[in-house]
């Protein structure tokens, strides 16, 4: 039963990842796009994970869905007045 469920999130997974990637650059709101890229990057994560890389995962769940976004939120706030 674990190898079907491992064989079908190979299968969902990169097609959530391309569709996230999609919605990045479809949104016009920062923070929105921002937060979805935040996604993007937790699914990639998974999909490390799953491909036991849990070094990896970690990695890119630490520095790619929580710096960078925090990063960016900051970034984007920052500069709203501005505009």
């Amino acid at each position: 039963m674990r190898k079907y469920m491992i064989e079908f999130l190979h299968i969902i997974l990169p097609i959530l990842l391309v569709v996230c990637a999609l919605l990045v650059a479809k949104f016009k709101d920062l923070i929105v796009a921002t937060i979805m890229l935040a996604t993007l990057s937790l699914l990639l994560s998974l999909e490390f994970y799953i491909l036991e890389a849990p070094d990896v995962a970690i990695a890119e769940a630490a520095i790619g869905a929580a710096i960078t976004t925090a990063i960016f939120v900051i970034a984007i706030r920052a500069t709203r007045g501005k505009e």
